[in-house]
């Protein structure tokens, strides 16, 4: 509460906003894509926030391949094994977004869309397929796209760190 009202603010790049925009609207266009190719849905809803942190903030923590992978494969683990043992219900739907962030520090892996990967898995009653479609293979389409779309120009690397 003791912060201050107002902060000295970076200058923004509007190069870096416009690749943004670009980057981030083929990403999750290529997992719809692929999606009409193999006939299993690969979007969720958390992809979006994924989006954001690697297109808009790809040198942040939080946007990094250990992060992007560990967190949303934790948080479908989560959500699957939350609906196989005790259902979809008022305590798991809030349960599982509390466990993965548990799960998620503790494994250096804090992605904050995983949050939101265990909330869609529990809301939906999935089973163990979800893991892999669309979680994994959601997953990976991001992240080759920010491979090749945070490395093509010169104002942008991608990852900072594998692991």
């Amino acid at each position: 509460m003791k912060a201050p009202l107002t902060v000295k603010r970076n200058k923004r790049s509007l190069r870096f906003a416009i690749w943004s925009l670009i980057s981030s609207t083929v990403s999750i266009w290529s997992i719809l894509a692929i999606t009409n190719l193999s006939g299993h849905s690969l979007l969720i809803g958390s992809f979006g926030a994924t989006a954001v942190l690697l297109f808009a903030v790809p040198d942040a923590p939080l946007s990094q391949p250990r992060n992007l992978i560990g967190g949303h494969l934790i948080s479908a683990t989560i959500a699957v094994i939350l609906v196989a043992t005790l259902g979809t219900n008022f305590f798991t739907i809030g349960f599982s977004v509390g466990l993965s962030i548990f799960v998620m520090y503790w494994t250096h892996t804090l992605h904050p869309p995983g949050g939101a990967t265990a909330m869609i898995g529990v809301l939906g009653g999935v089973g163990v397929d979800f893991i892999l479609f669309p979680v994994l293979i959601g997953v990976l389409i991001l992240l080759v796209n920010a491979l090749v779309v945070n490395n093509l120009v010169h104002h942008r690397k991608y990852p900072v760190v594998w692991f």
